[in-house]
């Protein structure tokens, strides 16, 4: 078995040395805190002000995420693994691949036909004492959560759109000190438990071959970052053959020119200090 101190390491991915690492806790006072306020701050720092959004690759550093300012199951669970080692809590990694499906919407149809089937994902399992806590609830910032749940009133079960869960309208991703999740119900394999993130992508890549990989780089994820954008904002996409999100003010299906302004515009991240207030 892993002993406590290796999971409390720095590494090329969890790098919480950086100085806008350290500055960030010092800043917030974190240290100061109990364990289980450790834990729940830097859980809802990467939760709800690093928005939910696409980076260019998993295997970025902690730094590197914090500075784009948005991150997805995997880069945001880097960074989440980050803080809580230098708040001096050991932390774990625990690998998966998701089923597609719950990107779809996310994933525009034109792309989604020639996806990978498997996605890779990741969790976050922190330890207070002697209990190990599973972290999954920080990959969808508040704001976008609310606007799924607003956009499917009468659906509880939701595996699309970047979340799997059985309880849409009140799933567990608030820090209560128990376990949290997201997209749990979307998972397909597991892929066991990592020291560092830095091992798990040692061992495991996402399949996409080298031209879809560039795809995805310089193009896809700016359109799946430009539809974030526009459902955090009320705009929800339909998705054939699930039900239609309920029409608010300004819901509308995205069009060709939304779908190339996206990508026209490729250097906005997914959400904007406006965006995300409120």
């Amino acid at each position: 078995m892993t002993m406590p101190n290796t999971l409390l390491q720095a590494s090329a991915l969890l790098n919480f040395t950086h100085p806008d690492l350290k500055r960030l806790i010092a800043q917030r006072g974190w240290h100061d805190l109990s364990p289980h306020d450790r834990v729940g701050a830097a859980y809802d720092f990467t939760r709800n002000e690093i928005a939910f959004g696409y980076n260019q690759a998993d295997d970025i550093p902690a730094s590197q995420v914090l500075a784009d300012g948005y991150g997805q199951c995997n880069t945001k669970a880097t960074l989440l693994m980050a803080l809580l080692r230098a708040l001096d809590l050991p932390c774990r990694l625990h690998g998966f691949t998701i089923h597609k499906a719950l990107q779809r919407g996310l994933v525009p149809e034109l792309a989604y036909a020639i996806a990978p089937a498997r996605i890779l994902h990741s969790w976050v399992e922190v330890q207070i004492g002697e209990h190990w806590i599973k972290l999954e609830g920080f990959i969808l910032d508040e704001r976008f959560l609310t606007a799924l749940q607003r956009a499917f009133p009468q659906v509880n079960a939701l595996c699309a759109y970047g979340a799997g869960t059985d309880c849409l309208a009140d799933p567990a991703v608030e820090w209560r000190g128990e376990d949290t999740f997201i997209q749990a119900t979307g998972i397909a394999e597991d892929l066991g438990l990592w020291d560092t993130p830095d091992d798990f992508y040692a061992h495991h890549q996402q399949d996409f071959g080298p031209v879809k990989t560039l795809l995805y780089r310089y193009a896809l994820r700016h359109w799946m970052n430009g539809r974030v954008r526009n459902i955090r904002r009320g705009y929800v996409p339909a998705i054939p053959g699930l039900q239609q999100p309920t029409r608010s003010e300004g819901l509308r299906s995205e069009t060709k020119s939304d779908a190339l302004g996206a990508l026209a515009n490729h250097s906005s991240p997914p959400h904007s200090q406006k965006d995300t207030s409120g």
